[in-house]
């Protein structure tokens, strides 16, 4: 513990650590893309430390291959983490699902504290609660009923092997904190919520105990999250009380939602990363996107770079609006960024490889001549199409064909444009 210690200290000395911790309940989209965006650009603007961190806790809606795919989605954006699953790191494992005992030991901590209680209310219990709740046109809420138990009916209740979990003694009179964004806040949570559980039946924790512990060990100095968990935050603020502990300094960051201002939902197949790679857009392209519909930087403009993102970001900047995203925007945007990316010559050959494949793929059997694949040939039609071209498949497009292979046209298709295509085609030859 004592060595844990001095890491987090000598971290926080070099700089801010902050931390995206996605739920690899889905596939990396882009409300996710931007919160780990600003996380990273927060920190490398600061040299401090991008941790990814994959908060796997809710096993049932666990999708295979999400946790790999979202690391994999970051390093493509060009937002690689510093500490990961897959990297490591000296805060690891970074999984929670492989945090369990240091979960289970906090919650042990807090129940010898008298801060927390186990509760051995069933879930037809429970459901009764939320129905008769419903019923008088109220607020579900746990009515805290075992926080009132004596030791001698819980050692009772243990005796009989009854299930339980941990509940959190919720306290009233919170203390407000100040937000990086929305300013100082308080939200009286024990007089609208009963007491939250922090471990599960099953051993997992909940989110509230499992960001809390983590967030402590592992040495994160500043928590920036979306907006939706700013009124959970005197809920975890109680929770760094309880244990002792000094809290990171929170920022909340607005929504990010489609233009009509409805919210980016998971069933939406068209703001998932991995349709944009496989589409053909530009990373850099993405990033601009997201950024410009929001705030946090200098002005709106289009065309930024990453470095560009870095440089002029300040988390002062950043509004309590929501950022409205118009993906029809995004050709031009792709279009400004590939007409960068044709104009710098190391960027360029990497798109002359890859235009090279695109024209084998799309024309190999059309006896494709072997010149039109010649580095030359392909950086020329590069360059003449710079800025006239959103994508770099736009370039083996019906449209552009001729560039690649030579027309072939039957007679028949020939006579029917002019009367006189033999005397045409004896002067074409």
């Amino acid at each position: 513990m004592a060595r844990m210690l001095r890491e987090v200290c000598g971290a926080a000395a070099s700089g801010p650590r902050v931390r995206f911790g996605p739920s690899p309940t889905g596939f990396l989209h882009l409300g996710g893309l931007r919160t780990a965006l600003y996380n990273y650009v927060f920190a490398k603007q600061q040299r401090g430390t991008f941790v990814l961190r994959v908060e796997d806790t809710d096993q049932g809606r666990v999708v295979a291959g999400a946790a790999e795919s979202i690391e994999d989605m970051l390093h493509w954006a060009g937002i690689p983490p510093d500490e990961s699953p897959r990297r490591g790191g000296p805060f690891g494992p970074y999984q929670q699902s492989h945090r369990l005992d240091l979960y289970r030991a906090a919650s042990e901590a807090l129940l010898d504290r008298g801060a927390a209680y186990r509760c051995f209310c069933t879930p037809q219990r429970l459901e009764l609660l939320r129905k008769e709740a419903l019923r008088n046109q109220q607020t579900p809420r746990y009515d805290n009923r075992c926080r009132h138990l004596t030791p001698k009916e819980v050692a009772e209740k243990l005796a009989q092997g009854l299930d339980w979990v941990v509940r959190f003694r919720l306290e009233r009179g919170v203390e407000p904190f100040q937000d990086l964004v929305y300013g100082w806040n308080k939200h009286e949570v024990a007089e609208v919520e009963g007491d939250p559980v922090i471990l599960k039946a099953d051993g997992f924790p909940t989110y509230h105990l499992a960001n809390v512990v983590d967030d402590h060990h592992m040495g994160i100095s500043h928590v920036l999250r979306g907006t939706e968990w700013l009124t959970s935050t005197s809920k975890h603020l109680l929770l760094y009380k309880a244990f002792g502990w000094d809290p990171p300094q929170f920022g909340h960051l607005p929504l990010l939602l489609n233009k009509d201002g409805s919210k980016l939902s998971k069933r939406q197949g068209d703001i998932f990363l991995e349709r944009f790679a496989q589409e053909g857009y530009l990373p850099e392209a993405l990033l601009d996107m997201i950024t410009n519909c929001g705030s946090g930087f200098a002005e709106k403009q289009m065309g930024r770079t990453l470095e560009e993102l870095i440089s002029q970001f300040e988390i002062g900047r950043v509004t309590t609006h929501s950022a409205l995203l118009d993906l029809e925007k995004l050709p031009e945007f792709n279009r400004m960024h590939l007409t960068r990316h044709i104009e710098n010559e190391g960027l360029r050959q990497k798109l002359i490889q890859e235009l090279r494949l695109l024209v084998e793929h799309v024309y190999g059997d059309q006896q494709v001549d072997k010149e039109v694949l010649e580095k030359e040939y392909v950086e020329q039609v590069l360059l003449l199409r710079k800025g006239h071209i959103s994508h770099l498949k736009d370039l083996v497009s019906d449209n552009y064909s001729y560039l690649w292979v030579r027309p072939s046209v039957s007679r028949e298709q020939l006579q029917m444009i002019s009367a006189e295509v033999d005397e045409i085609g004896k002067l074409v030859l």
